[in-house]
């Protein structure tokens, strides 16, 4: 292998904390999330979980995949259970331990609202991770207010399929005005390992809201899941973006953005819509990347 060569294929950190043999579905973006992460934090990490697919995929105790310590919590307290964490390390003087909240949609877009915004009011020094999957995928695809318009799930079923936009989580944290806020998506592991070194680095509490699809809930094969997620980003149905104290600044600005159909009909949860709603969906789309870049203008670097 060429100098040349082996630079270009090195752009991800080497060491590999998570070990093979967990319980994860096949094509699963949550666990090549988990990887990513742990590639950037390194051992010196404590992880807390609450009920969801990442609860399972870590396998029965005493067995576990992730190489570091993790402690389960109830659905609604993985940013309790992680303020916890970072208090006790405060109180035993270790500085160099990074506690992080890993929980699913439901667990931090419902369930776990209430404690995650108490945390990030109370600007706790941890990082928190939103893996989002747009259902309750663990407990049996359920729609959670992350799912997206038009989406079949088993509580919305195609003739009752679900309506209106997903909750802006983004938005939500960022008005706690927290130090660090941030989107990033399994397609693109550089830009998210990226924001979790810095998320690392900055002092208090870090959201970053992290796109994973699901083959199972989303119906599409296993090996369709990175180019599905860079589909998300390419059709601006997914931007990337960043919010570092009260600056926004777009990371991924598309050149040629695809249309949001090429996204949608690669996955069996909206092959049930008419050409009515793709090209509804496409509005809404637009209309929210539209207002990300007049945030980006009136609070970006350069305004």
């Amino acid at each position: 292998m060429s100098a040349e060569t082996k630079k270009v294929r090195l752009t991800l950190p080497e060491n590999e904390v998570m070990s093979p043999g967990h319980l994860a579905c096949q094509g699963c973006g949550a666990s090549m999330a988990m990887r990513y992460a742990l590639k950037a934090l390194g051992r010196k990490t404590i992880l807390s979980v609450p009920a969801c697919c990442w609860a399972v995929i870590d396998g029965p105790f005493p067995y576990s995949a992730v190489g570091v310590p993790l402690q389960q919590s109830a659905f609604e307290a993985a940013a309790a259970t992680a303020s916890g964490i970072t208090n006790a390390l405060k109180s035993l003087g270790k500085d160099d331990i990074t506690t992080l909240a890993w929980a699913g949609d439901g667990g931090t877009f419902d369930i776990g609202l209430q404690a995650l915004s108490g945390a990030v009011e109370r600007n706790e020094n941890m990082i928190y991770v939103v893996y989002d999957n747009e259902a309750y995928m663990n407990t049996g695809i359920q729609r959670s207010s992350s799912t997206p318009h038009g989406a079949w799930t088993t509580t919305t079923p195609v003739k009752h399929y679900r309506k209106g936009q997903k909750k802006n989580i983004m938005e939500i944290i960022v008005a706690h005005h927290i130090p660090y806020c941030a989107t990033a998506n399994i397609a693109y592991p550089e830009d998210f390992i990226k924001k979790l070194q810095k998320a690392k680095s900055i002092k208090g509490a870090k959201f970053i809201h992290l796109f994973a699809p699901c083959p199972t809930g989303w119906k599409h094969g296993p090996d369709k899941t990175v180019k599905i997620a860079r589909l998300a980003t390419e059709t601006n149905t997914f931007p990337i973006y960043e919010v570092e104290n009260g600056v926004y600044k777009i990371n991924k600005k598309i050149k040629n953005v695809k249309p949001v159909a090429e996204y949608l009909r690669a996955q069996g949860r909206f092959r049930h819509l008419p050409e009515d709603e793709l090209e509804y969906i496409q509005s809404m789309v637009n209309k929210s990347y539209k207002r990300l870049e007049k945030l980006e203008a009136a609070f970006g670097e350069s305004a």
